[in-house]
């Protein structure tokens, strides 16, 4: 790999250049800072001939693979296992975004990334819940909102920013009575595609997307279509049917309705909405980590654990989350209406 020719002084040290369009991106300073410590570290061991496999110093420009697995392979037992995978995210958008705008010729994280999402939530330590629990818990959850977004979490494995991030013009459902209220499903993604949602890449903090500064970001790959089946519609028509008038030019498809009544849904007040239930169930305590707490991440978790168990098929798991790579995701997309829906209708768990 070799960098692009350039008389921009700012490219002579790469990971500056990019902290730098991190700024124009609206990330935060805390955000830029755990960036910086990431991709200063792989500087480090990339310079250290002791450390990296080729013996001999290098710079990020002409990194491979190796070099990338060797780095997130040393970071084991020095960092959190939580950490490795969060500093192997920061290397490889990194690569991602600077192969984007012409400065790399490649992406070397780009096998290392999907060797680890075929390891992605296998933690053994992690709690594990049935499917019949998991029922229960949703039937003890009585307020509309409330169950509208664990119902949503559960059934498409989305994060929770993701969800924050969903306007009605991102669900569609067919021959739905709250169609005559609502104006749903006005992305043009979702033309031929009824009861399903649209789950898009572009939103990100500080950014303005549907004429809305949103203040969570969108972490998926690539756009997704993901299926609506028949108790997540219903539970979203349940809540649509009580949703109160959106307080933004982008109808945010989850509002709140107490304090921020009318405006749209933060993140804090989705994880507070899930720990609150999460704790009356016993699955959460003041202290607790993320192997025993049940959070809006324990539902991705447990959406793939579960739909990859019944489906065997990784790869439409992966679509479904938004992890495949482009070439990958393309095939699904086209064959969305066979493949994609017909192996979600088929093995997607029941919680009513």
């Amino acid at each position: 790999m070799s960098s692009t020719s350039t008389p921009d002084d700012d490219l002579q040290d790469p990971i500056s250049y990019f902290l730098q369009d991190l700024v124009y991106h609206g990330k935060t300073e805390r955000t830029r800072d755990a960036y910086e410590r990431a991709l200063r570290d792989f500087e480090d061991f990339l310079r250290d001939p002791d450390r990296n496999p080729t013996g001999t110093t290098t710079v990020a420009a002409d990194a491979t693979h190796r070099h990338c697995m060797a780095w997130v392979h040393g970071l084991r037992g020095r960092v959190a296992s939580s950490t490795v995978a969060t500093y192997a995210a920061y290397l490889h958008r990194f690569y991602a975004y600077m192969t984007q705008v012409g400065v790399f010729d490649a992406n070397p994280m780009t096998l290392v990334m999907e060797e680890m999402d075929e390891q992605i939530d296998t933690d053994p330590t992690r709690r594990e819940l049935s499917v019949p629990e998991m029922r229960g818990f949703v039937g003890d959850i009585r307020h509309p909102l409330d169950r509208a977004i664990v119902v949503t979490l559960l059934k498409t494995g989305m994060r929770v920013g993701e969800l924050c991030n969903l306007d009605l013009r991102d669900l569609r459902l067919t021959d739905s009575p709250v169609s005559e209220t609502y104006e749903l499903g006005g992305r043009a993604q979702l033309d031929g595609k009824p009861d399903s949602l649209y789950v898009s890449s572009d939103p990100a903090r500080g950014a303005v997307t549907n004429d809305e500064e949103r203040t969570a970001s969108n972490k998926r790959k690539r756009s997704t279509v993901i299926p609506v089946d028949e108790e997540l519609k219903w539970t979203l028509e349940r809540w649509l049917s009580v949703r109160p008038d959106a307080i933004s030019p982008a109808d945010p498809l989850f509002l709140g309705v107490s304090d921020h009544w009318g405006r749209r849904l933060t993140t804090k007040s989705a994880r507070r909405i899930v720990t609150r239930h999460a704790k009356d169930a016993g699955w959460h305590r003041a202290g607790g980590d993320a192997s025993e707490n049940v959070t809006p991440h324990y539902f991705r978790h447990f959406f793939t654990t579960h739909l990859r168990d019944r489906t065997g098929d990784r790869g439409i798991v992966k679509y479904l989350r938004g992890d495949v790579a482009g070439d990958i995701i393309d095939t699904y997309t086209h064959n969305w209406g066979d493949r994609v829906r017909e192996t979600y209708e088929e093995h997607i768990y029941s919680l009513l």
